[in-house]
């Protein structure tokens, strides 16, 4: 019983990390209300060494966030780490390494583009907000706590066995494959303020995101079979579409 009461804390533990380093996330992007933003910081020497720590930083992200994902990877690292823990530690771990890219991002603070006009900036920093809002609502839709290993550590300290969830089409999902993922890019891109930096973020996080699609609807086929078949046929991936009846 006194492991499965550490496995629950640690789950707990992993999830308040998350959530810290998530609504960090928000103000670090949008450029407000924390110490250190896509646009502020220390300044590397020249451009190339920016770019260079930048790049490495989302790669490094990219890299464990894709790896720990996939099921190959699963079956190994559940050798050493106790499943009803995998998502968990992989939360905690993604989380640190947001944590890392906020800490040692290089800001390039060139502007792109600045729009000033009132209604304009109203617009692009309501669709930022807006983006934030499709990524949390989408995470209850699909079951916030098994996507962030809540679920798994509670039923391990109930004693209950943890069954994969059933496919389904909740919300959003009736109308995009892929909302999570949609509200982030709404989100990355919707600045009145666009920075060199900002946009290597946006550019480099988009292009991590249509991959990341590609591997993991990959493994929904294998997952779901026709099921998912028919539905990559009637849903598009990105861009909603009106709902058949």
């Amino acid at each position: 019983m006194f492991g499965r009461i550490l496995s629950f804390l640690y789950g707990i533990v992993s999830y308040v990390i998350f959530l810290g380093s998530f609504l960090y996330a928000i103000a670090f992007v949008g450029d407000f209300g924390v110490p250190k933003t896509i646009n502020s910081g220390p300044e590397a020497a020249t451009l190339w060494q920016a770019l260079g720590i930048n790049v490495l930083l989302l790669g490094l992200f990219a890299v464990q966030h894709s790896v720990m994902a996939r099921d190959g990877f699963k079956r190994w690292w559940t050798k050493i780490v106790p499943s009803h823990v995998e998502r968990s530690t992989y939360v905690l771990l993604s989380s640190l390494v947001l944590i890392l890219l906020y800490w040692q991002w290089r800001p390039l603070t060139e502007v792109i583009w600045s729009v000033d006009a009132g209604l304009w900036s109203a617009l692009l920093n309501g669709l930022f907000w807006l983006g934030w809002g499709i990524v949390l609502a989408t995470t209850f839709m699909i079951n916030h706590f098994n996507l962030f290993g809540l679920r798994q550590v509670w039923l391990y300290i109930k004693g209950e066995e943890i069954t994969p969830l059933e496919f389904q089409e909740p919300g959003l999902y009736k109308y995009v494959r892929h909302p999570l993922m949609l509200g982030f890019l709404i989100a990355f891109w919707a600045t009145p303020t666009m920075t060199l930096g900002h946009l290597v973020f946006a550019i480099a996080t988009t292009g991590y995101i249509f991959v990341g699609i590609w591997f993991e609807e990959r493994d929904l086929v294998r997952y779901h079979g026709e099921k998912y078949k028919e539905y990559r046929q009637r849903v598009n991936m990105i861009i909603p579409s009106p709902k058949e009846n």
